[in-house]
């Protein structure tokens, strides 16, 4: 316990992260789904995607399927799949709404989803039509304790 903590003061020194997680980053001002989607929300608009955790599990992605603009999803409703060398898996929405814009670029490099799952991995933007649903979504820290818990299990 003592080297832990020492480790841990002189990564606070070196201004480096000590902290061992098992699984992948997360954003701390996105909220995440138990289905392992984001959520960016940007006033009533909401930017969605698959975390990190997730497409590591998948491996590489080969192929994401879309919605088209302008069809409306439901909170926890399946929009779509990414389909990867090791599976396939459907891709729920966190939020309901239209979606307004989908990620083009998946089509041509769905690896995307894999090499920045958080910025040019996007897969949809939806115009919510309910805000409150964001209270029921893990912030940050609930969805990595989650993750840790998940992985426990398996």
């Amino acid at each position: 316990m003592a080297s832990r903590l020492w480790a841990s003061r002189a990564a606070s020194y070196l201004r480096i992260s000590a902290f061992n997680r098992g699984f992948a980053s997360v954003v701390k001002d996105f909220k995440y789904a138990d289905s392992h989607e984001w959520v960016k929300v940007e006033g009533n608009s909401a930017v969605v995607g698959i975390t990190d955790h997730a497409q590591d599990h998948l491996g590489d992605v080969v192929y994401v399927e879309l919605p088209e603009v302008g069809a409306a999803v439901t909170q926890g409703g399946s929009f779509g799949a990414v389909e990867s060398v090791k599976a396939t898996s459907d891709i729920n929405s966190p939020v309901s709404g239209k979606v307004v814009e989908v990620n083009e670029e998946l089509s041509n490099s769905p690896g995307l989803v894999n090499a920045s799952p958080y910025e040019t991995g996007w897969i949809i933007k939806v115009e919510m039509s309910d805000n409150g649903e964001l209270k029921s979504l893990m912030d940050s820290d609930q969805y990595s304790k989650f993750c840790e818990e998940e992985d426990a299990s398996h």
